[in-house]
């Protein structure tokens, strides 16, 4: 019984959230020049959103992503983004681009990049 309560901690341990400085703020600069060409025409400069495009920061945009990992946020981007040419962005860009949402959205920046691999993103969960 303690080897199964030890594995589930360990597991538990390995599992970053956004809170957990997962980007750097380099990325994140980056990402709002990606974000500039391609994503701010609908989602607006500021990310609030216009018309049917959602905001990307905010109440709204963190309820409905709470609990969900980062591959998942970074699939949706990367299949269906942008809306006038799904799938163009490299994954390092949408990488990028989520990186700066995080940083609009005021999670901390830290010393490693936010990875731009959809299976290295399952170890993090989108947590506000």
């Amino acid at each position: 019984m303690k080897t199964i309560v030890l594995a589930a901690v360990l597991v538990a341990a390995q599992v970053k959230t956004t809170t957990d400085s997962v980007y750097t703020a380099a990325q994140a600069k980056r990402g709002e020049t990606v974000y500039g060409a391609s994503c701010s025409s609908c989602h607006a400069p500021d990310l609030s959103g216009s018309g049917q495009a959602p905001s990307l920061t905010g109440k709204e945009f963190n309820e409905a992503w709470n609990g969900q990992t980062l591959a998942d946020l970074f699939d949706r981007v990367q299949t269906t983004m942008p809306a006038d040419a799904p799938g163009t962005l490299k994954p390092a860009e949408t990488a990028d681009v989520i990186a700066f949402m995080l940083s609009k959205d005021s999670f901390p920046a830290g010393d490693v990049e936010l990875p731009a691999d959809a299976v290295a993103l399952k170890e993090i969960k989108f947590a506000r």
